[in-house]
């Protein structure tokens, strides 16, 4: 069975991304569904894949990591409206049966993915 899992790299700071609120939406033609709503542990993963067993299938997805709220807590001073408020990752599942790791490496102005192992 297929699981997709996710971290967070604080690049600002130089430590994992904790507490970080992340979405999982089902992306369709017609429509944008949650499926879940996740946080990052002290380590930056999440507890547990963010998408797994009976529910992965192949499709269009995306996620969504709450930085701004994220980098308040952490004391950083942001603009009213942040240049990264949520950071919005889209992406497709071709294999039933593949692992999918998908890696944020953030700061308050810059971002980047790509698909892990």
């Amino acid at each position: 069975m297929g699981r997709l899992t996710t971290h967070v790299l604080d690049t600002m700071h130089g430590f994992p991304g904790a507490e970080i609120k992340v979405e999982l939406f089902e992306v369709t033609e017609d429509s944008v569904k949650k499926i879940s709503t996740v946080y990052t542990n002290s380590d930056g993963r999440t507890d547990a894949p963010v998408l797994a067993g009976n529910n992965f299938k192949a499709g269009k997805y995306q996620l969504v990591f709450h930085v701004a709220d994220y980098f308040k807590t952490k004391g950083v001073t942001l603009d009213n409206v942040p240049f990264l408020d949520d950071v919005v990752i889209r992406f497709g599942l071709n294999e039933e049966d593949a692992h999918y790791h998908v890696p944020l490496l953030v700061s308050p102005y810059s971002f980047s993915t790509y698909r892990g192992s």
